[in-house]
């Protein structure tokens, strides 16, 4: 199954997925907020915390955010563009984020919005690079990042099939073979019925690729389910307080949660083993505690021919089976035998 490295890390289906929290703007412009952020992400097993590289210029036209309000009211900000500005990375920002994450042993790395974010995030080394679902069908962005020639992350919300085949083929054809895709659905939050994580195995087999998970479900259900289809990466949204301001926090998990993601999808790898039928050695023991002889229904004397109905089947599963019973009827009885006697071969003619 295709693989790919990201930082030592091998990420790949059906494995332990390579978990990302997605701080976004989500530490408030706020870096003590995003090292506390980081810190506890690394503390429950995630394996990369993901930014967001983006200006107001780079995202939008002028008109949606000039002399208009603020779309909320946090942070002291009336006006919109005062907001972005507050949330936005400067290039500065970016370095104190990568060097964060280097001290608490987390892969960097960021979404980035213009091709001058790209250059910067590859200055600063990040070890993928994340393609955001608006820019599935950007087909130029795509191919600049895949010249990058390092592994990239590419969400698939709001995507036909055939806009996903499109971005995928431009960029394997850029001479880039690191691309993971996420299977997504681009609404903060969507209902359980829009979510579709059926569609993982769709991607599956269209795609010789590893396939993730992009969540945006509240709680922690729905990413975990994803294991189960064999999601090779997790990204959620990450925040310290559901309830803080900002975009985000409400469809983001806590620490907690992230912790519990961590530790449970282990567990469900583990537990989705192998699709051959296999009987470990420890249910093998079980056999003779758990399944059925054949035993003697009542007291019966030597000579006794045996018909159906002087058979019982009891614990324990130590002596003939039950599927073996009708090479039991018309033996003769060598001896005579008690009721709930365990039948063996010796006691027959």
């Amino acid at each position: 199954m295709k693989q790919v490295q990201i930082a030592g890390f091998s990420v790949e289906m059906f494995t332990e997925p390579f978990i990302i929290a997605e701080l976004g703007a989500n530490f408030n412009g706020d870096f003590a907020i995003a090292e506390e952020m980081i810190a506890k992400a690394a503390r429950a097993g995630v394996h990369a915390a993901k930014f967001q590289s983006w200006t107001k210029e780079s995202i939008m036209i002028k008109q949606l955010y000039a002399g208009k309000q603020a779309e909320i009211k946090a942070f002291g900000h009336q006006r919109q563009e005062e907001l972005l500005d507050y949330l936005s990375l400067s290039e500065q920002d970016h370095v104190q984020a990568k060097t964060l994450c280097d001290q608490y042993g987390m892969v960097f790395s960021s979404t980035p919005i213009s091709f001058r974010h790209v250059d910067l995030l590859v200055d600063l080394d990040a070890p993928f690079l994340k393609i955001a679902s608006m820019d599935l069908n950007h087909l130029s962005f795509i191919e600049y990042i895949a010249k990058t020639n390092r592994p990239a992350i590419l969400s698939t919300g709001m995507g036909s099939i055939e806009e996903i085949r499109t971005a995928v083929r431009t960029f394997l054809d850029a001479g880039n073979e690191q691309l993971i895709l996420l299977h997504c659905t681009s609404l903060y939050p969507p209902l359980d019925e829009e979510v579709n994580l059926n569609n993982m195995d769709y991607l599956a087999e269209e795609f010789d690729l590893p396939i993730g998970y992009s969540d945006h479900t509240l709680g922690y259900s729905i990413p975990l389910a994803s294991v189960v289809k064999g999601a090779a990466v997790i990204e959620k949204h990450y925040t310290l307080d559901k309830d803080m301001e900002g975009w985000d926090h409400a469809v983001s998990a806590t620490p907690d949660e992230f912790e519990i993601i961590v530790r449970e999808s282990a567990r469900i790898v583990k537990a989705l083993g192998s699709k051959t039928r296999q009987v470990s050695a420890r249910e093998e023991a079980q056999k003779k505690n758990f399944r059925r002889s054949i035993v003697a229904g009542a007291d019966l004397a030597r000579g006794h021919a045996l018909q159906f109905t002087d058979l019982a089947f009891k614990r324990p599963g130590t002596g003939i089976t039950p599927d073996q019973y009708k090479k039991l009827i018309g033996k003769t009885l060598t001896r005579p035998v008690k009721a709930d006697h365990p039948f063996s071969w010796d006691d027959f003619e």
